[in-house]
């Protein structure tokens, strides 16, 4: 039984013992009262308030996103579980609120379509990060063992030990459910019909996929079930099965498409419209649908969404204008005019995770600058070097001398890719000294990194290879054949059974 206990000074929150609410204390105050408090607690009621006064004192952000695929695999099946003496979550809340979708005739599941529409109305139930501050963990357990007073659909847990109990706390604390699956480089062939598949265990290429003519930009959804493929003469997005490589449907988009990315939790696919006067396509990834248009400043070469998942940043070769939209409303936030046009980027992040600069290569600047993203100034440019001797390259460059950057995943080296003499150079971060200089061959268009932060893979577009580098030893390890005119490329697990 949980023994009540005043409340202390610098108060920062409540906790919910029995009938009683005390304060949630600050740092050394906190850690000083749990040590001398009466209080007889569980073990997992002292995981939670540790994992609290962590949050508190940590300098890191609570978890942006609650994660989807937990909560589908997880936290769905309990729902539906029959516990003696008591009726199913499914029951009431395939009518009440918060709602639950009913089953299809005949299902035993909820469809994908489905589960989202659960995800939706579930997550309002949670304070992100805080179990015992969520109305979804309170309401079922039993009083005794922290609930509140009353739940209309009864006490399923009576303690914070129950297995269950802990799975619904793990999932509102941010735990994510890991992708089974294996890792895989997908290259776009730029002038083929397709993308190759690459195993960078073996550096082989070990599928295909088909049935897109002149492919653009390629991502993967953090869940890797698909691979989503901007195809051009279409004006569409293509949505593909990771295990079988097919094409399973095609979304219209609202102009011809450059590149794309994902939002972290797997939800929208932002693509860039490459036509006048400029937008941003907003994809529902559950219905598959286009759910917005973002118009922005000038026809769109590039979309990221920034490591920290808070905005989306397209690039114009056009305006030179570099559009950020806030991924929370899905609108214009800012905009800055650089020098030329805008080619890719990338991000170096703060200790807290936000997003610290932006580095942009430019039209026809052998180079890339480097702006200040809260102040949103330009703050810095470097010029890449010209290697003695070297044939310089000036055919065939779309108005592009370098173009191609990628951050390693311990955020200390920043590769570059120069077209005009076909290598890559390994710049120190966060000083900008040069490293070294890697020749891969004719064209470096684009480069990724895979999972495991190894090796570095070019799309080399003059040569038909995909070319790939060590990270450590910055010396090219293999070459892999592709098709015709590799450019985009992206790299992530895919799920394979």
């Amino acid at each position: 039984m949980v023994k009540e206990q005043p409340a202390h000074k610098q108060s920062e929150g409540i906790i919910v013992f029995g009938q009683r609410q005390h304060a949630v204390l600050k740092g050394t105050d906190a850690l000083e009262w749990l040590s001398t408090s009466r209080l007889m607690l569980t073990s997992s009621v002292i995981v939670v308030l540790a994992a609290m006064l962590a949050q508190d004192t940590a300098t890191g952000p609570a978890p942006a996103s609650l994660d989807y695929a937990f909560f589908r695999d997880r936290v769905q099946p309990i729902f539906l579980k029959s516990r003696p003496g008591r009726a199913r979550c499914i029951v009431c809340h395939d009518h009440g609120s918060p709602a639950l979708e009913p089953l299809s005739p005949g299902a035993t599941f909820w469809s994908d379509e489905q589960s989202r529409k659960n995800f939706e109305s579930w997550e309002k139930l949670v304070v992100k990060g805080e179990p015992l501050s969520s109305r979804f963990l309170l309401h079922p357990l039993a009083v005794s063992a922290g609930g509140d007073h009353f739940h209309a659909g009864g006490k399923h847990w009576e303690s914070q030990s129950d297995l269950e109990w802990q799975t619904l706390a793990a999932w509102v604390s941010g735990q994510k459910t890991p992708v089974s699956g294996k890792v895989r480089v997908i290259q776009t062939n730029a002038a083929g019909d397709g993308a190759s598949v690459i195993d960078p265990a073996t550096n082989r290429v070990i599928a295909s996929i088909g049935d897109i003519e002149v492919p653009h930009g390629v991502a993967i959804s953090p869940d890797g079930a698909r691979i989503y493929i901007t195809d051009e003469p279409r004006k569409s997005l293509d949505v593909v099965d990771a295990k079988s490589f097919q094409v399973t449907q095609r979304i219209l988009l609202s102009g011809r498409p450059n590149n794309l990315d994902i939002s972290k939790d797997g939800t929208h696919v932002y693509v860039g419209i490459a036509e006048a006067p400029g937008a941003v396509d907003i994809i529902d990834t559950a219905s598959n649908t286009r759910t917005k248009t973002v118009p922005v400043d000038g026809a769109v070469h590039n979309v990221y969404v920034t490591p920290d998942g808070k905005f989306v940043v397209s690039g114009s070769v056009a305006t030179s204008v570099v559009s950020v939209i806030d991924t929370r409303t899905n609108t214009l936030a800012w905009s800055i005019k650089l020098a030329s046009g805008i080619r890719p980027m990338t991000f170096t992040v703060n200790p807290d995770g936000s997003t610290k600069e932006l580095i942009a290569q430019l039209s026809n600047f052998h180079g890339f600058v480097i702006v200040d993203f809260a102040t949103r100034k330009e703050i810095k440019q470097i010029t890449l070097p010209d290697p003695p001797g070297q044939h310089k390259n000036i055919e065939g460059l779309q108005g592009s001398p370098a173009h191609g950057l990628a951050i390693t995943k311990d955020g200390k080296i920043l590769w570059v890719a120069s077209k005009w003499y076909g290598y890559v150079a390994a710049y120190s971060l966060p000083d900008w000294q040069l490293l070294s200089i890697v020749p891969v061959g004719s064209h470096p268009e684009w480069l990724t990194i895979p999972p495991d932060g190894k090796n570095l893979y070019v799309a080399v577009a003059g040569e038909n290879t995909t070319v790939v580098v060590d990270n450590q030893t910055r010396k090219v390890i293999a070459t892999v054949p592709v098709g015709q005119v590799p450019k985009r490329n992206a790299s992530g697990l895919l799920q394979t059974n």
